[in-house]
């Protein structure tokens, strides 16, 4: 389970903003990851709290979005999405096709709690 080290690089990631940004805890953190990014969500989710223990985003939820995949005809121009085990083009069936999107994994958002007494 290769996620495990994916949410530890993750955490390493979440940790620094946190850092960098003052801030007592975080809340929460929510991922970006496409079907052909080599990431299972469930694995991931499931990852998360070992990765989090002891850390200062220990208690923060996790919210995984999965993106779909989006291709880019190179024989009619169309783009579309696709889906992870049939990667064509939606528009005229070509399998000549530019992945767009699909294979990332993005930290996308990591929601933080401050001292506000530190501010003043």
């Amino acid at each position: 389970m290769h996620e495990l080290s994916v949410c530890q690089a993750l955490i390493g990631q979440v940790e620094r903003i946190a850092r960098e940004n003052g801030a007592r805890r975080v809340v929460s953190v929510v991922v970006a990851v496409g079907p052909l990014s080599g990431v299972e969500p469930a694995l991931l989710e499931h990852a998360y709290p070992i990765a989090a223990a002891g850390t200062v985003a220990e208690h923060a939820s996790l919210t995984v979005e999965v993106m779909p995949v989006e291709v880019h005809c190179r024989k009619c121009g169309a783009r579309g999405e696709a889906r992870p085990n049939r990667i064509v083009c939606a528009a005229c069936g070509e399998w000549q096709v530019d992945v767009i999107s699909g294979e990332e994994m993005l930290l996308k958002r990591v929601e933080i709690e401050t001292d506000a007494l530190a501010a003043s």
